[in-house]
């Protein structure tokens, strides 16, 4: 290489280096935060797509406890159309509730079971969640039929900060049947004073 030749690579060299600093200090700048994977669990099985599957923890420093409820969220879509029939979490949660029991999927169109809201509920949780953990869970298509994941929980925090947790289930007031054969306080009131008028009329 000759004298000339390394002054023009030099000079590349020297011009290229704060353009790529540059480069590094926009937006996409690598910084010394954390930042959770952008993606839950993602798998293809007999034509059903499930994407971007995972379970929601609570805030950074704090765990869902034991008993409690979590929201799982994800997108759906079946190449052929299906039904996505019931979930499980064996090990995990006591119950799956899923928003209108079913959900059907049309073939080839995006169901969307994302947030802010969950549509799938875990109850009863048999241990605490903290983010970094994992949950077994069974999907269970019409189809397709079963499909078992490992849902990854991601903290609530950064991506998943807007996200809602499930919403706490309004107590339901129950009604005491009244014993048969029981008679009211006013039923006895009115017997009582018919007694008393038929003491008083007779000689």
């Amino acid at each position: 290489m000759t004298r000339w030749n390394r002054r023009l690579l030099l000079a590349a060299v020297a011009l290229l280096l704060p353009a790529l600093a540059g480069c590094e200090a926009g937006l996409n700048a690598p910084t010394l935060q954390f930042h959770p994977a952008a993606n839950g669990t993602t798998v293809v099985h007999n034509g059903i797509t499930i994407d971007n599957a995972f379970v929601l923890g609570s805030v950074p420093g704090s765990a869902l406890p034991k008993g409690g409820r979590a929201g799982v969220f994800m997108a759906l879509m079946a190449e052929n159309g299906d039904r996505l029939e019931s979930i499980t979490a064996p090990g995990a949660a006591s119950s799956v509730k899923v928003t209108g029991t079913s959900v059907n999927l049309p073939a080839q169109q995006l169901v969307d079971l994302s947030g802010p809201a969950p549509k799938i509920v875990l109850s009863g949780l048999t241990s605490s969640l903290v983010g970094g953990q994992s949950v077994t869970m069974t999907f269970i298509f019409a189809e397709a039929g079963a499909v078992t994941l490992q849902l990854p929980v991601e903290p609530r925090s950064y991506d998943y900060a807007t996200y809602s947790p499930p919403a706490i289930p309004k107590p339901t007031a129950s009604v005491k049947p009244t014993p048969t054969g029981s008679v009211s306080p006013g039923a006895s009131a009115t017997a009582s004073a018919s007694v008393g008028a038929s003491a008083t009329t007779s000689p």
